[in-house]
């Protein structure tokens, strides 16, 4: 019994852990959203999150059905982790951001992604390169 009050235990910690993670993400996320004109709670809502991030690293709309090739086993998680990449990269352009910031979103977004909503990047409001 002893043994099953520690693994009950451990994944209620696990399980908070979890949660407030997810509420940094969110909180996170919301902010960038906002820095960059664009609804926050949008981050709340599934579907319509990911068409908000197109539109803040001004993407075309139709480009949220690139993230459905997730659907495909192998080869659309490869297309979409691409994908991934190519936007983390325009994230940072559009911050005003440069090459090596785009590296540490990639590798590290759990830190440079806070540093983006709460540090002093703006959002460039015209067409990027």
């Amino acid at each position: 019994m002893d043994n099953f009050n520690s693994l009950v235990t451990l994944l209620i910690a696990y399980l908070v852990f979890v949660l407030i993670f997810v509420v940094f993400l969110v909180i996170v996320q919301w902010k960038i959203n906002t820095k960059a004109n664009q609804p926050g709670w949008a981050v709340l809502i599934p579907f319509y999150n990911i068409y908000v991030y197109t539109q803040v690293i001004k993407r075309p709309g139709w480009w949220i059905l690139l993230y459905l090739l997730v659907l495909i086993p192998i080869l659309g998680w490869i297309a979409v982790f691409i994908i991934s990449i190519l936007d983390s990269i325009r994230l940072a352009r559009v911050f005003g951001k440069g090459d090596g910031f785009a590296v540490g979103l990639i590798l590290l977004p759990i830190v440079f992604l806070p540093i983006l909503a709460f540090g002093d990047a703006t959002y460039a409001e015209g067409p990027i390169d």
